[in-house]
């Protein structure tokens, strides 16, 4: 059962990284989506399709903000039951958990900086 328990809260954590991860990559798809798209080729008239997701941006980067926060929370908050051998009691792991919740909110926000933050780098 413990195990069980554990097993959860793993997924819980890896699960609210994922979502966090992907509606991350949503917000930035308006701005840095088509930049890319140009850059690779693709014609500027079908990358301006993407300008639809500008109005959900704000949203979508709260609803990054709270899985992220949701799963820090399922990160740091004290476990009450730990099974000697399980992977909460393994601290390797928990501190490669930390490693990559810290990474995925660094990239994160440097995506939702760069359109902010750009324009300054590209003037004459």
């Amino acid at each position: 059962m413990i195990e069980k328990v554990v097993s959860n809260e793993a997924s819980h954590i890896k699960a609210g990284l994922f979502a966090g991860g992907m509606t991350a990559i949503l917000a930035s798809v308006c701005c840095l989506g088509p930049l890319v798209l140009v850059l690779l080729g693709v014609g500027g008239a079908w990358a301006s399709t993407l300008a639809w997701f500008y109005p959900l941006k704000p949203y979508l980067i709260g609803g990054t903000y709270l899985l992220l926060g949701w799963s820090g929370y399922q990160l740091y908050r004290p476990k009450n039951t730990c099974a000697i051998g399980s992977l909460c009691a393994n601290p390797r792991y928990q501190r490669l958990l930390r490693i990559i919740f810290w990474s995925v909110l660094a990239l994160v926000s440097i995506l939702f900086l760069l359109p902010e933050v750009l324009p300054y780098f590209l003037l004459d």
